[in-house]
């Protein structure tokens, strides 16, 4: 890291930037973690439990309906955090990030079923569902910032993507959790109480995540950003300066980020109402072939966040975007032939290869295209707006599979459709060097400068 304008040296190496890693780890793998458990609980027993007396696939799709209207609470907790991350620091926004999202997990593993309070059951559902989707808001932009901004100039993709393997790590640790519940329990001790052990084991990462959080420092970016323009506390609100001079990067990394999303939700999240459900299966088949599949992601995603430095984030998030578009109808191939081995090989591919690299690399591919002042802002809202199709993709994949009756290729069009209107996306974003206010980043086929552009010494360059 530079240490020009009289700032003090990051402490990007050793011991401070790996506490900075593990605290935005810790985060964002209670924020996948919790994502995952409900998408889960919603494809295996949320019907049931607060939706009963419904058509088996109705009340699916009634749990699923409670799983996406936390994403509508998204972009306003992203514009509220990212506000509070912009102004007064990353790391103070993270914090009640941590503590509204994992309280309210905690709590939904108290909630009553329908049977035991009525109503009030599916309302209270709903409503810890919108403090969860309101705290994840915040959380995504400020883990990722906190560790990018603090990374070496030619090693922010890889750092950026260390964060990034929680959402393995996340899924990993959710499944393993539900095949754990699965296996030790019978079908009725676990419709009883058993699907309520993974949220109440979130209060143990809670308490982890806090610890390691606090002890955390603010970035390097935001800590020079405030020692050399301080006058930026007295401008205007971040979301107006996003609106006013990013607003073209930002519709972009909006359509960019839909086939990191909406592929990602039809993989692991969908899917695993496919299997169980339209193919009657066993639930174990899919979970299984999830908990593989996110193993082998904590090593894709690393490994696509270091070749990023070199061949450039671009690169790598076409490569996603296009895999995604061309393995949609073969993943649903691959499902249909009902057999364990080739289901947990689609699951694989169909989730490490497509939206895990292109999620790698989209933290430090979309910091690049916003200023520091601005970043929190707009990562979050970013990220989070096209969070709200992410969080509609299992209920429009189920009603698109009821419309195709009961054939997934109306899914595999959407999703395929999807990733190529995000490939386009990335293909229009402007160099980031040719966006005024935002820094270079050296390292990486996409920080080639054009003329006039300031060096990464210059007064311009932050890292």
């Amino acid at each position: 890291m530079g240490r020009g304008n009289g700032a003090r040296p990051d402490r990007a190496h050793g011991g401070g930037m790996r506490t900075v890693v593990l605290g935005s780890f810790a985060g964002a793998l209670l924020e996948w973690y919790d994502f995952f458990i409900y998408g889960t609980a919603s494809a295996l027993v949320f019907g049931d439990l607060f939706f009963p007396g419904a058509d088996p696939a109705v009340g699916t799709i009634a749990s699923f309906a409670t799983f996406s209207v936390g994403f509508f609470a998204r972009p306003l907790g992203g514009i509220v955090f990212g506000h509070l991350g912009d102004r007064r620091g990353r790391k103070a926004a993270l914090v009640w990030t941590l503590v509204m999202v994992g309280g309210a997990t905690f709590l939904i593993g108290l909630l009553p079923t329908y049977g035991q309070a009525g109503v009030w059951a599916p309302v209270l559902l709903t409503l810890l569902r919108l403090v969860q989707g309101f705290g994840l808001g915040g959380e995504y932009g400020g883990a990722a910032l906190l560790t990018i901004e603090s990374a070496p100039a030619a090693r922010r993709g890889f750092f950026g993507s260390l964060p990034q393997t929680a959402a393995s790590a996340g899924i990993m640790l959710g499944t393993g959790v539900f095949s754990l519940c699965r296996w030790l329990l019978d079908d009725e001790q676990f419709t009883a109480w058993g699907w309520r052990v993974p949220f109440l084991v979130s209060a143990l990462m809670l308490g982890v995540g806090m610890f390691v959080r606090l002890r955390t420092e603010e970035s390097g970016d935001f800590r020079r950003e405030r020692a050399t323009a301080p006058a930026a506390t007295a401008a205007r609100p971040p979301l107006a300066e996003l609106l006013s001079s990013h607003r073209r990067n930002l519709l972009l990394a909006l359509g960019a980020r839909l086939a990191e999303t909406v592929s990602s939700n039809v993989v692991n999240a969908f899917a695993v109402s496919y299997v169980g459900t339209q193919l009657a299966l066993d639930d174990a088949v899919p979970l299984n072939g999830m908990l593989v599949a996110s193993a082998v992601g904590l090593l894709v995603c690393p490994l696509a966040g270091r070749l990023s430095d070199r061949l450039g984030q671009r690169r790598l998030y076409l490569w996603g975007a296009a895999f995604a578009a061309v393995f949609a109808f073969p993943f649903f191939l691959l499902l249909d032939t009902r057999n364990t081995l080739v289901i947990c090989l689609a699951l694989i591919l169909g989730y490490n290869l497509g939206p895990t690299v292109m999620f790698a690399v989209q933290p430090t591919l979309f910091t690049r295209m916003f200023g520091t002042g601005v970043r929190y802002t707009g990562l979050s809202v970013a990220y989070q707006v096209s969070a709200i199709l992410g969080g509609l993709t299992p209920l429009i994949a189920g009603s698109l599979l009821t419309l195709g009756g009961g054939r997934p290729w109306l899914v595999a069009g959407f999703m395929a459709g999807i990733a190529v209107l995000s490939w386009v996306c990335v293909r229009l974003i402007r160099h980031p060097a040719a966006v005024p206010g935002v820094p270079a980043v050296p390292g990486g086929r996409d920080a080639v400068r054009g003329p006039g552009t300031p060096t990464a010494t210059g007064p311009a360059a932050r890292g």
